[in-house]
C-alpha cells in the first residue's frame, strides 16, 4: 500500500489485505479488509497512532521508510487487539525512543498479549493530550467498543477523528475515502452487525458527544476514511436506535422439505400482509449477512426440524450468533418439523435469554405441513401483523 497524505502533517501509512477472507476465524471477509495506521508530525514529535496485524508487519515498516520517516516518538494504540497493536513489538524495537500510550487496560492487555514491557507504556485518561508541536492528539476512553479498554483519537488542528473500530468496515478498496455510499453502507454495516452491534447501549451513549466534535474526518481503523462524518454518524445513530423496521427474518434449514416448506407458507402470509420478509437458508450461509439482517428485522422466526432430541446444528450455530450479537428485535418465534419427539422448541428458547424479545407461540409439527398448518400460519402471520401495527418504535 502507498503512502497516502490526508493533510498537509497526517498521513496513512497502513496496508490493504485484499485477500483475507476470515478474521478472527469467524467473521467472513468477502471484500478483504485493511489495517489502517496514521502518521502524524508535528514541530516537535512524530505520532504514530495503531499499527497494523502482525502479517502485513514488512509492508508496514516498508510504508514509515517511504514516509521518510526516521523516528517516531509516540504510539498511541487505541486497541490491544493484534490486527491494531500487533506489529508494535517490531516497532519499538525499530524505534527504542519511542513511548506507547494507551488506556490502563490497554496497557494490562498488550503487556499479556504482546509482552510490551510496562515501562514503555504512558497510561492516558479522558482529557488527556499529547502535544507534538502545531499538533494536538486528544484522548478518549470509550469502554466497550468493542473490548473493554478501547479509546478514540482527536486531533482538533486538522479535524480528524481517528474512532478506532468505530465507524469502520471490512473492506478493502484502492479509495482512501468513502466514495461509493451504497457499497460502503454494505460493509459498514455488515461490520457493524458483526462486531458493533452487541455493545450498541454504549454505542449509543458515545456518538452524542462525537457529533459535538469539529470533525472534517472520520479515520477508523478498518476501511475507507469517511470525509463527510455526517454521513456515518446518521447511520449509526440510526443503527443504534430502538426502532426497527417491518420486517421478518426467517432462519431456516430444512432435511426433507417440511420445514422449508412451512417457510414459504409463512412468506407469502406475510407478504400478503406488506410485511417486508427475509427467508434465510443457514444451508452455507455467510453469518456476516445473517448479523446484518439482524440489525433492525422487527421480528425473527427460527425455523428447523428437529434431529434426534433437538434443533439442527445448523440453526444452534445461528441461535447462539443471534443471542450473541444482541439484536433489538422486538418478537420472536419457532416454526419447524419434528419426526417422533425432541425438545426443540426448549432447547432454542433456552440459547436466546440475551435477545430481549417478546416471545410469539411456536407452530411446531409432526411430519409435512397440511392445511391445518397453513391455517396455524395464518394465525402466526395475522399476530405479528398486530403486533407490528401495535408497536411504536417499528417503521
Amino acid at each position: 500500500m502507498v503512502v497516502r497524505k490526508i493533510t498537509e502533517r497526517i498521513f496513512s501509512i497502513g496496508t490493504i489485505d485484499w485477500d483475507r477472507r476470515l478474521f478472527d476465524s469467524l467473521i467472513p471477509l468477502p471484500d478483504g479488509t485493511s489495517y489502517n495506521s496514521y502518521l502524524i508530525r508535528g514541530t516537535e514529535k512524530t505520532a504514530l497512532i495503531d499499527t497494523v496485524d502482525p502479517s502485513h508487519e514488512e509492508e508496514f515498516i516498508t510504508n514509515i521508510v517511504r514516509a521518510g520517516c526516521d523516528r517516531i516518538d509516540a504510539i498511541i494504540i487505541n486497541h490491544a487487539e493484534q490486527d491494531h497493536a500487533g506489529s508494535l513489538p517490531i516497532i519499538l524495537e525499530l524505534f527504542p525512543g519511542a513511548k506507547v500510550y494507551c488506556t490502563e487496560k490497554c496497557k494490562d492487555l498488550i503487556g499479556h498479549l504482546l509482552s510490551i514491557p510496562a515501562g514503555r507504556v504512558q497510561v492516558v485518561k479522558t482529557g488527556d493530550s499529547l502535544n507534538l508541536g502545531g499538533m494536538t492528539l486528544q484522548f478518549f476512553e470509550y469502554p466497550w467498543v468493542h473490548w473493554p479498554e478501547t479509546m478514540i483519537t482527536y486531533c482538533p488542528e486538522d479535524k480528524i477523528l481517528f474512532s478506532c473500530d468505530l465507524f469502520g468496515s471490512h473492506y478493502a478498496t484502492s479509495s482512501l475515502y468513502m466514495d461509493e455510499p451504497c457499497r460502503t453502507e454494505i460493509s459498514a454495516k455488515r461490520y457493524y452487525a458483526e462486531i458493533m452491534m452487541p455493545f450498541r447501549s454504549s454505542i449509543s451513549k458515545y456518538l452524542e458527544p462525537i457529533s459535538q466534535m469539529d470533525l472534517a474526518i472520520i479515520a477508523p481503523s478498518h476501511g475507507p476514511l469517511h470525509n463527510n462524518p455526517k454521513w456515518i454518524l446518521d447511520r449509526y445513530k440510526e443503527w443504534t436506535s430502538d426502532t426497527v423496521k417491518n420486517k421478518v427474518l426467517i432462519p431456516f434449514v430444512s432435511m426433507h422439505g417440511s420445514t422449508e416448506r412451512m417457510v414459504r407458507m409463512l412468506t407469502d402470509l406475510l407478504m400478503e400482509r406488506n410485511i417486508g420478509v427475509k427467508p434465510f437458508n443457514l444451508t452455507d450461509a455467510d453469518s456476516g449477512l445473517l448479523a446484518m439482517e439482524l440489525v433492525d428485522a422487527a421480528t425473527v422466526v427460527l425455523a428447523t426440524p428437529t434431529v434426534l432430541f433437538g434443533p439442527h446444528p445448523a440453526m444452534v450455530n445461528a441461535a447462539y450468533l443471534a443471542n450473541l450479537v444482541k439484536p433489538k428485535t422486538r418478537f420472536a418465534t419457532i416454526i419447524g418439523s419434528f419426526g417422533w419427539g425432541g425438545k426443540t422448541i426448549d432447547v432454542i428458547q433456552s440459547m436466546i435469554p440475551h435477545i430481549k424479545a417478546e416471545i410469539l407461540p411456536p407452530v411446531y409439527i409432526q411430519g409435512a405441513p397440511d392445511e391445518k398448518t397453513r391455517d396455524e400460519l395464518m394465525k402466526l402471520a395475522d399476530m405479528i401483523a398486530s403486533k407490528h401495527a401495535s408497536e411504536p418504535a417499528i417503521l
